[in-house]
């Protein structure tokens, strides 16, 4: 969620913009659904054209105005959550960078990287040459030559020109239109469109293929391992799957590389079969080692700047507040929501904020049209933790919801629980629930620890499990591990090899 100074966003589901349809899939799977492969979440900035091209460096410039490929980077950057800076961690990806400009397809062309502030595992690139990879990809690769494999990937699609060719572009206007749909900010709504239709969504099939097969060929000339794009694909392919077991068949809020790109076995197929070419396993610099003492202490997650989920607990110590959800949801964060859903969908749950003014009342604001099918008769007015709350029943075709508008200030926070079967039970969950909604201190918050990727050397005594009861607290610790770690189900530790954990750290 994001903390206070932006701009406010209208209700999203104001009256006459939304059926009970409508909020069903908002509320339940819908909202988890992933929008896009190459990007995240939100976004901002003007529309450019899709043949905008850098300016000559002699063209004159206009006075605070800034060049289209300037304008591009800090859109992505807006949009990603800001830059993350850690100097081991640009150096190396710097110095691998350098090696693949020489060996691309056309060595002349300079490059940038940039690291971005996003848990998504995402890489792209802007046809000016600026290579992005979010934190949460360096997260999963786990070594210099898988990093390398990811960034020649990229460097591909700027060398054969993808992201100009506008029939691409055409093909994927339902999906950011879905996209900003979702986002319900008019500023980012307009922003994600635009650096979406530029570059940044899904390529098609056949230019993913191309540019595995060129940066398979790139990377080996570089002098890296050419079988790293398979091993990187494979751990993509185990943390898409990973997430969609833990929110049922759809995919989260926060959508990977794999949500467009084809299937991932096709592309390990193939990147095998491209590195058969070159020659057998074992040519080329791996680089673990150096990549993990690299990229260890990175954050892990969520920044805490937009509030973080711990187990079933949601805490943001920005806007000073934290909240726990019924046992057996699972819970994920976005700019726009807290999300979560139970029950293999059955239940699930959102939590969000409005600009509500003090003169409303909270009962009238629920009668307000924003949800429909509310039963005003099932409205009540209590005090939670010191904050006034009114909840109420509103009910559906086939969905019944427990609401809860909390008031905070000028600001409401407005809890809906969906769920298909409205029980005493759940009913007791829902009041539960909601009576955890409370302040926390500044105290509270500065002792608030930072998820980050701690790296362990393994004894002889160690095993997946072992080092997985180390893991802060996440989801399925164990297969979090070996996802981290591209390890297969059954695979043991190497005694002094050295893998990827998850530690709470202070921030």
């Amino acid at each position: 969620m994001a903390v206070p100074g932006g701009p406010r966003r209208p209700a999203p589901h104001a009256k006459g913009s939304r059926t009970r349809k409508g909020l069903v899939l908002s509320v339940a799977l819908a909202l988890m659904a992933g929008l896009m492969a190459c990007a995240s979440f939100d976004g901002s900035a003007d529309k450019p054209t899709a043949n905008t091209a850098p300016l000559p460096a002699a063209a004159p410039r206009t006075t605070g105005v800034d060049p289209p490929a300037v304008r591009e980077h800090k859109q992505l950057v807006h949009v990603f959550g800001g830059e993350y800076h850690s100097v081991a961690t640009e150096k190396l990806l710097d110095e691998v960078l350098g090696k693949l400009a020489a060996a691309s397809d056309v060595p002349g062309l300079a490059y940038k990287v940039t690291i971005l502030n996003s848990p998504v595992v995402n890489a792209f690139a802007l046809p000016s040459g600026r290579i992005y990879v979010t934190r949460g990809l360096l997260a999963l690769a786990n070594d210099t030559s898988e990093v390398a494999a990811v960034m020649a990937h990229e460097i591909a699609h700027v060398t054969a020109r993808h992201a100009l060719q506008r029939a691409e572009i055409e093909k994927r206007s339902a999906v950011i239109s879905q996209a900003a749909s979702v986002i319900q900010d008019r500023d980012k709504s307009r922003s994600f469109l635009a650096y979406a239709q530029f570059s940044l969504a899904s390529f098609s099939r056949t230019q993913e293929l191309e540019a595995d097969r060129i940066g398979v060929h790139t990377i080996a000339r570089a002098g890296y391992d050419p079988y790293a794009a398979s091993r990187f694909l494979q751990s993509l392919g185990r943390s898409s799957a990973m997430r969609q077991s833990l929110f049922g068949q759809g995919s989260s809020s926060k959508p990977d590389m794999t949500a467009t790109h084809p299937s991932t076995p096709e592309r390990i197929d193939r990147a095998i079969a491209e590195a058969r070419q070159i020659g057998a396993p074992g040519l080329g610099e791996v680089g673990r080692d150096r990549y993990l003492a690299a990229i260890e202490g990175i954050p892990f997650g969520d920044d805490p700047a937009e509030g973080f989920v711990r187990g079933t607990r949601f805490v943001h110590p920005k806007l000073g507040f934290t909240f726990t959800a019924p046992d057996g949801f699972v819970l994920e964060n976005s700019a726009q929501a807290v999300l979560g859903i139970a029950n293999g969908g059955q239940e699930a749950l959102r939590l969000d904020r409005v600009r509500v003014p003090l003169e409303t009342t909270l009962q009238a604001y629920l009668a307000s049209g924003w949800i429909d099918g509310l039963q005003q008769g099932s409205v009540e007015n209590v005090v939670v933790n010191g904050f006034p709350v009114a909840t109420a029943t509103a009910k559906g075709a086939e969905w019944s919801f427990r609401l809860a508008a909390i008031r905070v200030g000028d600001e409401v926070y407005r809890l809906i629980f969906a769920t298909k079967s409205l029980t005493d039970d759940v009913d007791k969950q829902f009041r539960a629930a909601t009576d955890t909604f409370r302040s926390i201190t500044p105290d509270e918050a500065r002792n608030l620890k930072q998820l980050r990727i701690g790296i362990v050397t393994a004894s002889g005594e160690d095993r997946p499990e072992t080092l997985a009861a180390r893991m802060a607290s996440v989801d399925r610790p164990l297969d979090l591990m070996r996802v981290l770690n591209g390890l297969d189900e059954g695979a043991g530790l190497q005694e002094g090899n050295r893998y990827k954990i998850v530690l709470e750290v202070g921030r």
